[in-house]
């Protein structure tokens, strides 16, 4: 892991108790007078602690220094991603925040399956798994929306995913692009959106929503 999440990361002194622990004790094998770097993920700082003392139950650390460290894509990538099976989506957050997306809206399209349910808290640990492992200074964010019309209603702009002699390529200057799920979009859905926004992949096979979603994302911030 590249540091620690801390919420009160910052603070000159911390005690850390449970997984923190857990983490700097048995996983990183860390020991006294080492210094070890945590963030609180709601500034651009790092902030580095020297092991004031560790046992088998808690860990005293005390500031040491802090940086300003800014890790994170060159470019924005907000993706509107119609609703799948949260199992699936779970497999591919860890590759979409490692990639640098910045935030995704998930959407209850026409063709979403209504059964299924988001637990943004599992979605956040694991997203926080991922940024220390990556280094990532921000949390990707996450929000969803009722229907593909209001997300529209809030990004005019939105490009789509869909089956065009438009082809994607790593050039294009896009900020928000939609994602369908499996089986697509209605056919009303799609009137909603004029030619030009409408994108394609120069590929003949049929791709899953998840591989998709890295796909693009690969294709605009890599």
């Amino acid at each position: 892991m590249q540091y620690l999440y801390h919420k009160e990361a910052g603070r000159s002194t911390l005690l850390l108790k449970g997984d923190e622990h857990r983490y700097i004790f048995k996983v990183r094998r860390h020991r006294e007078g080492e210094v070890m770097a945590l963030r609180n993920l709601k500034d651009e700082k790092l902030y580095h602690y020297k092991i004031e003392h560790l046992d088998r139950k808690e860990a005293h650390l005390i500031l040491d220094r802090t940086e300003v460290l800014v890790l994170k894509s060159k470019k924005k990538l907000h993706i509107g991603w119609c609703v799948i099976d949260p199992k699936s989506i779970e497999k591919v957050l860890p590759t979409l925040n490692e990639m640098g997306v910045e935030r995704i809206s998930f959407i209850y399209c026409q063709r979403s399956q209504k059964s299924f349910k988001l637990d943004f808290s599992r979605f956040e640990k694991i997203l926080l798994n991922s940024s220390q492992q990556s280094g990532r200074s921000e949390m990707m964010k996450l929000d969803m929306l009722k229907s593909l019309e209001l997300f529209l209603e809030q990004n005019p702009n939105s490009m789509v995913l869909n089956f065009s002699k438009i082809l994607l390529t790593k050039d294009d200057d896009i900020e928000t692009m939609v994602i369908g799920c499996e089986g697509g979009f209605s056919e009303e859905e799609m009137a909603w959106f004029k030619t030009e926004q409408i994108k394609g992949l120069d590929s003949p096979l049929i791709l899953k929503s998840e591989s998709a979603v890295c796909a693009v994302a690969s294709k605009l911030l890599l």
